[in-house]
């Protein structure tokens, strides 16, 4: 059996084949193509040697919905909810990304208040019918946007998330009085307190689904076409796999999948290599994405935005993601300081050195500058590239106006982007109560090796982990994670023993439609792993943090005991003395499938693997110096390389600078001591 995995990014679409019954792996890279995604998906698969006929299993990863959030690339909404709730979008929780800022906008909303309709109804707190349901306002709001042209409707009624049926009778009606309108209910996409929260994921949610579905409609004609006749999955952000009859309604899982399947590969090749504590850099053309694993579990969270004030509920990988990738921007802002980012030059035009038409220096360049990247070796050669075009770009908006030489911007070019990354990797960690001392740093992306041993240097990070294929190691995630759904619900009482059998009705309750969500998949019962998660917090407080329980449930007791250690984690205080209560319940509901493995290398020394030397700059030197140059997929098990040296490989290159160690495992992974 053969398995693909992609991750569509913002520059490249990287591809890995995995072959079952050999173990061999087969990677290719392709530049992406942003106005049809599903042609760079196309163009990957077909650069490989492997028939696209021959694949048997097929996930990946994509930025589609992100983008179209980002670009507002998205189809005219309708939103329905109670009279007097109008406003509840656009009013949002009142806040502002930066609160001092009395000039700064907030971004508007998705739904324009004319398409914002209310019907007269009424449900209490405890989900008890105050006012029926005007089922005729109900048909007058669906004429109203057929008339409009509006066919993606999104339903958030006040308190729906207790009892949901008359957010069920609005979609039945919608369905008669509008049969094209695609009708999505906050009671099934977000059961959970809180009107705006609850509302923004919905509209969000309903306004991707014609998006979504376009693109994997292409995509899976395209691979039809070609003899791919299986399902088409796709990463969701929470760090499993969805159908496409899934995605299909629930399209927002997936705006975080690119960046959550890096995550999923770096703590696969962090607990491979022994670390249970990992930092995952990914660093690619566009942007970098840091992501944490703590004690072998990917950190996650539930709230997260593509713009602030229109969070998107889901769980999802949480993830840092900043404007440093090989495209960033090299600038001087009105203060005559240097910047680097967030623009980038993205797959197209790119640097100035891929010869695309680029015409601003990037990070890539200074690297091309300074001597780590040949541009002859861009993808293994099979990129037209060259660097006189980086100097010229670097020397013309860097080194001229700032009175420095060439080498001197390309340098300060680097030493910005790493303390760029550097700040990315603190949000992570340090401002979360971890200490970046006890972790090892994942690289890869197809620029995170080549700075990953700065920026861990900077953070006394001790040890950097470069999978066997880096560039390609989002794309690998997918090949890693298994089918998963997730259900939560609000559930608020006291944190005693009276209310555990309350708590393992729920639970069965939830785990009974996932495992209908599931057989209708083709999973098979032996496959089928539930994980249960209470979310807890001081009697009081606003936020509340989710712990892991065991099913079933022996002790409320040991459960409140996690969260105390928790609470201490995530804000260094934690009081059991405190009254603690519950606020909702989660379950995760897994089809495991099978993952690969990275076969075993043979062993050989380093000196096999040395092709050349070149001259490179490390500041720590002051100077270029010469470069010992090696081929990565030479290196055998066990080969040890002092720095400073250079790796390169078809989708990426390693900078071992002076003073580091570089040390290969068994699996061809390359380990640098910083």
């Amino acid at each position: 059996m053969r398995r693909a995995g992609v991750d569509i990014g913002g520059t490249f679409t990287d591809v890995i084949i995995f072959d079952e019954s050999t173990g061999e792996i087969e990677i290719a890279k392709t530049p992406s193509t942003p106005a049809n995604p599903a042609e760079g998906v196309i163009n990957g698969l077909t650069k490989a040697e492997t028939d696209i006929s021959e694949i048997e299993f097929f996930s990946h990863g994509s930025t589609v919905g992100t983008n179209a959030l980002i670009e507002r690339e998205l189809p005219r909404i309708g939103l329905i909810t109670t009279e007097g709730f109008r406003d509840v979008h656009e009013i949002r929780d009142g806040t502002k990304e930066n609160l001092w800022d009395a000039y700064e906008d907030v971004a508007d909303p998705y739904v324009q208040r004319r398409d914002r309709l209310e019907v007269a109804e009424r449900v209490d707190y405890a989900g008890n019918v105050v006012e029926p349901l005007d089922e005729d306002d109900v048909r007058e709001v669906a004429r109203i946007f057929e008339t409009r042209g509006i066919d993606t409707i999104a339903v958030s009624l006040i308190n729906a998330y207790v009892n949901g049926d008359h957010e069920t009778r609005v979609q039945e009606i919608v369905a008669e009085e509008h049969p094209d309108a695609f009708v999505c209910t906050s009671h099934e996409i977000l059961p959970e307190m809180f009107e705006h929260e609850r509302t923004s994921t919905t509209v969000i949610n309903a306004a991707l689904v014609p998006v979504v579905r376009g693109y994997l409609t292409d995509l899976a004609a395209k691979l039809e076409n070609r003899g791919y006749d299986d399902d088409v999955l796709a990463m969701h952000s929470g760090g499993g796999m969805m159908t496409t009859e899934a995605i299909g309604y629930y399209a927002a899982r997936i705006a975080n999948s690119g960046p959550t399947a890096g995550a999923i590969a770096s703590q696969s090749i962090a607990n491979l290599c022994g670390f249970d504590n990992a930092i995952g850099f990914d660093m690619g053309g566009t942007s970098a994405d840091v992501s944490l694993t703590y004690e072998g579990e990917v950190e996650m969270t539930d709230e997260w935005a593509v713009e602030y004030g229109y969070p998107i509920m889901f769980p999802s990988t949480d993830i840092e993601t900043i404007g440093a990738g090989g495209g960033s921007i090299a600038w001087i802002d009105d203060g005559g300081s240097l910047r680097v980012g967030p623009k980038s030059q993205g797959a197209d035009p790119g640097p100035a050195c891929y010869l695309r038409g680029g015409d601003k220096p990037t990070t890539t360049d200074a690297n091309v500058v300074l001597g780590w990247v040949d541009p002859n070796e861009f993808l293994g050669g099979d990129m037209d590239a060259t660097a006189e075009p980086a100097r010229d770009v670097i020397e013309r908006d860097i080194a001229d106006p700032l009175d420095l030489d060439l080498t001197e911007a390309a340098s300060s070019i680097e030493r910005i982007a790493v303390a760029n990354m550097c700040n990315a990797v603190r949000l992570v960690s340090t401002s979360k109560g971890y200490d970046p001392r006890d972790f090892a740093l994942v690289a890869f992306g197809g620029a995170g090796p080549l700075h990953a041993a700065h920026v861990a240097r900077e953070m006394n990070i001790p040890t950097v982990i470069i999978p066997p294929y880096p560039g390609i190691n989002s794309a690998l995630g997918c090949l890693l994670v298994d089918i998963e759904h997730d259900l939560s619900q609000t559930f608020i009482a006291e944190a005693t023993e009276d209310v555990v059998d309350d708590i393992e009705a729920a639970f069965t309750e939830m785990e009974t439609e996932i495992r209908e969500r599931l057989t209708q998949e083709g999973v098979e019962d032996e496959q089928m792993r539930m994980d249960h998660r209470v979310k807890m917090r001081y009697v009081g407080q606003w936020r509340s943090l989710e712990v892991s329980c065991t099913r079933h449930i022996d002790s409320i007791d040991a459960i409140k005991g996690r969260f105390h250690r928790q609470h201490e984690q995530t804000y260094a205080y934690s009081d059991e003395e405190q009254p603690v209560e519950i606020y909702g319940l989660h379950v995760i509901g897994r089809g495991i499938v099978e993952k690969p493995s990275f076969p075993e290398i043979k062993t050989h020394e380093a000196q096999s693997a040395h092709q050349t030397t070149r001259d490179a700059y490390f500041e720590s030197a002051g100077e270029y110096v010469q470069t010992d140059v090696y081929e990565r997929e030479a290196l055998g098990a066990g080969a040890s390389i002092n720095g400073p040296a250079i790796i390169e490989q078809m989708d990426s290159t390693v900078v071992v600078p002076p003073n580091s160690t570089a040390e290969v495992d068994e699996t061809g992974t390359v380990i640098l001591t910083v």
